[in-house]
């Protein structure tokens, strides 16, 4: 499978962003100090649907770094393939770092042929698949950006199984997934939790990957620091219950002898 570079055009800041943009931006002050770990990739315009004027402009990047960093988070649009469009095939898949800056964004031909494209919710469109690169390449560059990060996304499970790809559990972070963002045993919907985290809407028409991309990331930083320690905690209790049992075990085998 050969690889693809993650390049796209250049991307200028929207100079007006919303009145809660200095508000998220004091709350997520730990994303100013993104550090680079590869080199800088080329940006791409944030050139989502025909409706994105119908959204507002809050979750812009908090800085200019395009840098690959070591957290990264991910969102994929699907559409319909097979009889009736019973099964879901990936169309678009966005990757942004850290700080929102997007990485990666780039519209997939299907391996079957479409059957729904659900634009009413995906915005993918028939002209979008005349540019689409091939399923397989786009696999590639993906895992190759995704290999050895910390990847953020809501539902994390349904993008990566429209790529056909896995990544360590160890090395995931889903927002439907943490205890804290969730109802009970029940998960929230991404644009839930973005109203009442970052007070912004999104997913008003048609989804935009590159709004709920930063929505995952920016949801993930402002939990960041517990939702780190949680995980530590877990480990740490772990390993100390398997050094406890290989104590229990030495000391029984000490027994018999």
């Amino acid at each position: 499978m050969g690889k693809q570079a993650a390049v796209g055009r250049s991307w200028n800041p929207n100079p007006n962003p919303n009145p809660n943009w200095a508000q998220l931006q004091s709350k997520l002050r730990t994303c100013t100090s993104c550090t680079a770990n590869d080199s800088v990739l080329g940006k791409r315009k944030d050139s989502c649907s025909d409706s994105d004027a119908d959204l507002p402009s809050g979750l812009n990047p908090l800085s200019h770094d395009t840098s690959l960093t070591k957290v990264l988070a991910i969102d994929c649009e699907m559409v319909g393939v097979g009889f009736q469009a019973a099964k879901s095939a990936l169309a678009r898949v966005t990757l942004v770092n850290s700080c929102g800056n997007v990485l990666y964004d780039q519209y997939v031909r299907p391996l079957e042929h479409i059957s729904d494209y659900r634009t009413r919710i995906s915005g993918i469109r028939p002209n979008h698949m005349i540019k689409a690169k091939d399923f397989w390449a786009v696999q590639q560059t993906v895992a190759d950006l995704i290999k050895g990060h910390i990847l953020v996304g809501h539902a994390l499970h349904h993008d990566l199984k429209a790529l056909l790809l896995s990544h360590p559990k160890s090395d995931t972070r889903d927002t439907s997934e943490y205890e804290p963002l969730r109802r009970g045993s029940k998960t929230r919907a991404l644009k839930d939790l973005a109203a009442e985290i970052l007070r912004v809407k999104i997913q008003q028409k048609e989804h935009c990957p590159v709004e709920d991309a930063r929505a995952a990331m920016y949801i993930y930083n402002k939990h960041k620091k517990v939702w780190e320690k949680s995980l530590k905690d877990q480990v740490r209790r772990k390993n100390k219950l398997k050094d406890k049992k290989k104590k229990k075990k030495r000391l029984d085998a000490d027994l018999k002898i």
